[in-house]
């Protein structure tokens, strides 16, 4: 999948009239992020061990307005009625891979006309860059975070679980041609998974593509998070800093971002650092708002606390009161106790 943008929906009282709109939540490389779920449901072109969203109900290539523009962008100016804008781009992923919906380039355009002057970005595993008609739709965005992890056949089959017509040597040429007719802002994602694609050979591979396709930024990135399978672990930090210190002499000019970090937002040094920037909400509101966002993909206190600009101390009691009430359940993962619903 794409690196779904999966947070809570909107407010406790208005959760139940937002199904495609969610947030906003806090994003370390784009800062305050409003974010659009263009799938409706676990639909993608990929089944990747590390997702975090959970694994892949309909593995597809079939594009088609899975969430039509209409009722989306309806929901949207919905949403910009009842609050104003504070947040700095509007996110297009959700629960699959964007591009698979063939109204995306509608949906670009109408969020620029319910939010003037607010960038528009787009999640995609590149996947089907390939095709010309998917880069011109994609194209009308402002900023585009593509992700390759591998280029190494079997890592790529073991890892992201293609689907079976997708060839990696086509995915890679198709995300070259759109850096060259794409005038936006590309922002490229590597996710390392121990014993998978950390190894020299992708290294290699990942440096001759970056100095081919120039990106403007390229974050390398582990899982913070359970994923999908079991089998899919964090890279060693000793791992990242190999594959960052090389990748980022590759992009010499670019920007190597190391972990998630901003895109120049003017949100994003307190959203790393995890100031909460509202106080305390109702104690039901807290509840409904954590609870749609464990909904969507696992989160510790802390995450929580980061993502919905709310106290630790107000998700703990939240979370504390949702596991009793057998609503969400607590696991331990990579060192640390997540939450999902």
């Amino acid at each position: 999948m794409s690196r779904c943008i999966a947070g809570q929906r909107t407010r406790g009282r208005e959760k139940d009239i937002f199904k495609y709109v969610f947030g906003p939540v806090r994003s370390g490389r784009l800062g305050l992020s409003l974010g659009l779920d263009l799938l409706g449901a676990r639909i993608c072109s990929f089944d990747c061990l590390y997702c975090e969203v959970g694994a892949t109900d309909a593995l597809t290539l079939a594009q088609k307005p899975y969430v039509p523009a209409k009722r989306l962008l309806g929901e949207l100016s919905a949403f910009a009625a009842s609050m104003p804008p504070a947040f700095d781009v509007v996110t297009l992923g959700g629960l699959g891979e964007p591009c698979l919906n063939t109204d995306m380039d509608l949906i670009i355009t109408g969020c620029r006309e319910i939010f003037p002057g607010v960038p528009v970005a787009v999640l995609t595993n590149s996947s089907l860059l390939s095709q010309a008609a998917v880069r011109r739709r994609l194209a009308l965005a402002d900023i585009v975070l593509p992700s390759m992890d591998t280029l190494v056949p079997g890592e790529f089959a073991a890892l992201n679980r293609p689907h079976p017509d997708l060839s990696l040597s086509a995915i890679r040429q198709g995300l070259l041609d759109f850096r060259s007719e794409y005038s936006g802002r590309l922002c490229l994602e590597i996710l390392l998974v121990g014993g998978i694609n950390d190894t020299a050979e992708n290294l290699d591979a990942l440096t001759d593509f970056c100095r081919e396709l120039r990106p403007d930024r390229v974050d390398v990135v582990t899982m913070t998070r359970p994923g999908a399978y079991a089998t899919a672990q964090a890279a060693p930090p000793d791992t990242l800093a190999r594959f960052r210190a090389v990748l980022g002499a590759a992009v010499s000019g670019g920007d190597m971002g190391h972990g998630p970090a901003a895109l120049r937002s003017r949100v994003a040094t307190a959203a790393l650092a995890g100031a909460p920037s509202r106080p305390a909400a109702d104690p039901e509101e807290t509840m409904a708002r954590v609870a749609a966002s464990l909904g969507r993909r696992p989160q510790t206190v802390k995450q929580l606390s980061v993502a919905l600009g709310l106290p630790e101390d107000d998700i703990s009691r939240a979370v504390t009161t949702l596991v009793h009430e057998k609503k969400i359940q607590a696991r331990a993962e990579l060192d640390h106790v997540f939450y999902q619903g």
